[in-house]
């Protein structure tokens, strides 16, 4: 079950880089939710290759069919099926790489496990499979968004070592962070990091960044005790995205240095519930969600196919010098945006539906 997610709303994705296309099949999502392609589209457009100077040149248009599960405009319960045909794959790009392990990538790891591995482009480790995840997670968000008013926002926090804390976690909107390229939300430090950016591909190399996320209007209680905390949930989904390094909620690593009458969350009513205008600890509490803003942060490497001539070895252990070729982005963290709000609303369906399945009386 390596390809599928979620306990109820689950997510299965298929497909490669470099073969005929890429997608998922969503099962668990509950019947006549009203939704078409026009629903998921958006999201994919966010994600897809070749938006501007800052990504991979490949030019795909990603447009998305939904095969099955949804009749007249609505969903019937059943398995949704969702196919995005790949248009303008280059196998032959990857041709001088076949027998030459890219440093830092999954390369050898895939060899190793299976004895075989897809050799034109990453395969199922290349960043083209979360075309299925972003897909599952439009449908996600938008049972999220009808049924529960929950809205999930994510943006650039940092390139490199360029960083903003000018953005308002309670505020920021979709329609603000894709003002800029870099999806930043906060102009004069997008700008330091489009050139970031930019050096670093005029180079032939890659930069690495941090992705921010926010879930508003998420109501207390969902997760599930002791081992299905829903930061470990969380956790999960973000680490699982191609070349994260990093997860924190709340306060974080930051949250160590402080004692704890500096980092305890106090209560005072807000409206008809208990709430805490601190919210150090980013929206769960003992793995449940607390009502508050569930806000975390997710570190993505630096891309580790890059054009800059490195000393390895091929297969066989002999010494190479490796140019690596083909479309890649020199920094993945502005079109990993729709991405990480994807999995996010995955986690947050999921638990959604198993609050249900509880059947707690309120």
């Amino acid at each position: 079950m390596a390809s599928t997610f979620g306990t109820i709303f689950t997510v299965a994705t298929f497909g490669e880089s470099h073969g005929k296309g890429v997608g998922a099949i969503v099962d668990g999502c509950p019947a006549r939710l009203s939704l078409s392609e026009a629903d998921i589209q958006p999201q994919l457009d966010r994600r897809r290759p070749g938006q501007n100077n800052l990504t991979t040149p490949r030019d795909e248009s990603d447009k998305v069919s939904i095969l099955s599960g949804v009749e007249q405009g609505v969903t019937l319960g059943s398995p949704i099926g969702l196919f995005v045909p790949n248009r303008d794959s280059r196998p032959s790009d990857y041709g001088n790489m076949r027998n030459v392990p890219r440093p830092s990538h999954a390369d050898y790891t895939y060899q190793m496990k299976y004895g075989v591995r897809a050799g034109s482009g990453g395969g199922r480790s290349s960043a083209r499979e979360t075309i299925g995840r972003v897909a599952a997670g439009a449908i996600a968000e938008k049972l999220l968004r009808v049924v529960y008013g929950v809205e999930i926002v994510a943006w650039v926090s940092a390139v490199g070592d360029v960083e903003t804390t000018g953005v308002d976690a309670h505020t920021v909107t979709r329609a603000q962070v894709d003002e800029t390229l870099v999806r930043c939300a906060h102009a004069p430090v997008a700008d330091r990091m489009i050139a970031a950016i930019r050096e670093a591909k005029d180079a032939n190399d890659s930069i690495g960044g941090v992705v921010s996320c926010v879930c508003r209007g998420v109501p207390a209680g969902w997760g599930e005790p002791v081992f299905d905390k829903l930061e470990a949930k969380l956790a999960q989904a973000m680490l699982s995205l191609p070349a994260t390094k990093g997860f924190e909620i709340g306060s974080g690593f930051a949250g160590t240095r402080l004692r704890g009458s500096q980092h305890n969350d106090p209560y005072v009513m807000q409206g008809e519930r208990l709430g805490s205008p601190t919210n150090r600890s980013g929206g769960v509490q003992g793995g449940l969600s607390s009502g508050e803003p569930i806000v975390f942060r997710v570190a993505f490497k630096p891309p580790a196919t890059i054009g800059v001539a490195q000393s390895t070895v091929d297969f066989d252990g002999k010494d190479v010098v490796l140019e690596a070729k083909g479309r890649h982005d020199p920094c993945v963290v502005p079109r990993a945006i729709p991405i990480v709000e994807a999995m996010a609303a995955l986690v947050l369906a999921d638990a959604a539906l198993l609050q249900l399945r509880h059947g707690v009386i309120q």
